[in-house]
């Protein structure tokens, strides 16, 4: 009796004649289908399905890991391009930086603010809506010939960066990495606002770079680290805080480093399981209400019950 053998094709291309089945679905594929595996070969669908079932490796905190400190060369990048915008229009600092509140003259001069206006006075500042300042403020820098440092303000503040960012950020993940030094840096700018003069003039990256020192002192902490150079390093940290309050901004400092630090606790030490997100980005959005709770109180009190928008 004559028998008539069954061509099997390949699931993928039905024209193709082929023997080899995938080891997970049986189904039979070609060469160009066909994918290494510990045992036989898979076909595209179930090599998919396996790399979804796989767990993404994570950082220490629940980011995913990165080796490579992207948000950091970003946040390098833009305050040197905010630095060699304001070298050539200088007056872009003195939109941007941190003001609370402060009146400009009909002479193009600055005076102390008041919430009735004189003729042909008009406010600037926080106080005045421009609430960006307190953001934008952190990626401008003093310029080369200007205050105590100079040239040193950006080079000191871009170091600093780099030697913590290139730390910490692999420890975070890049969203948890960004988010804690936006935030320690509007931390340092409500701090300002607060208990400095309102009309005090304030550049500098320095309350996000707190933000990261305390960061860097929590992460270690967590991670059960050699404590001996951390505690070293906090040490000079906190020593430079009490330094340079005759020369810079100690309120965007030490405001950079408790908000720094409430981040940093809320992502080490939040619950390890499904919750765990959930607390951090709580945590992250209870203090930017917190935040803007203060600064709305203290613009109120500087424009006499109003809130600008």
């Amino acid at each position: 009796m004559d028998s008539e053998s069954t061509v099997t094709t390949c699931y993928r291309h039905p024209a193709v004649e082929c023997h080899v089945r995938c080891t997970r679905c049986e189904r039979h594929i070609c060469p160009d289908c066909m994918r290494e595996a510990s045992v036989g070969h898979h076909c595209p669908e179930c090599v998919k399905e396996g790399a979804r079932s796989v767990r993404q490796a994570r950082t220490i905190v629940g980011g995913r890991v990165s080796t490579t400190p992207v948000v950091t060369y970003v946040l390098i990048g833009l305050n040197v391009l905010a630095y060699l915008a304001e070298v050539v229009r200088p007056e872009i600092v003195d939109r941007f930086a941190m003001v609370g509140a402060r009146l400009v003259g009909p002479d193009g001069g600055y005076y102390v603010y008041q919430d009735v206006l004189p003729d042909g006075f008009r406010a600037e500042g926080v106080a005045a809506g421009e609430w960006e300042r307190m953001i934008t403020s952190s990626f401008l820098h003093l310029q080369p010939t200007e205050g105590t440092f100079g040239l040193l303000h950006i080079v000191m503040n871009m170091v600093a960066l780099w030697q913590l960012g290139r730390v910490v950020e692999p420890m975070l993940g890049r969203v948890r990495h960004a988010v804690l030094y936006l935030l320690s840096s509007l931390g340092g700018s409500v701090l300002e606002l607060l208990l400095t003069d309102p009309g005090q003039f304030s550049v500098g990256a320095s309350g996000g770079i707190f933000g990261l020192g305390a960061a860097y002192y929590v992460l270690a902490r967590r991670v059960g680290a050699d404590m001996a150079s951390v505690n070293r390093f906090m040490a000079f940290l906190l020593l430079w805080l009490v330094v340079s309050a005759g020369l810079t901004s100690w309120q965007g400092h030490l405001g950079g480093l408790l908000v720094g630090g409430v981040v940093a606790l809320a992502y080490a030490y939040a619950p390890r399981d499904g919750r765990r997100a959930a607390v951090q980005a709580g945590v992250c959005a209870g203090l930017v209400v917190l935040l803007a709770v203060t600064a709305a109180v203290k613009v109120s009190e500087l424009t006499g019950g109003g809130i600008p928008l």
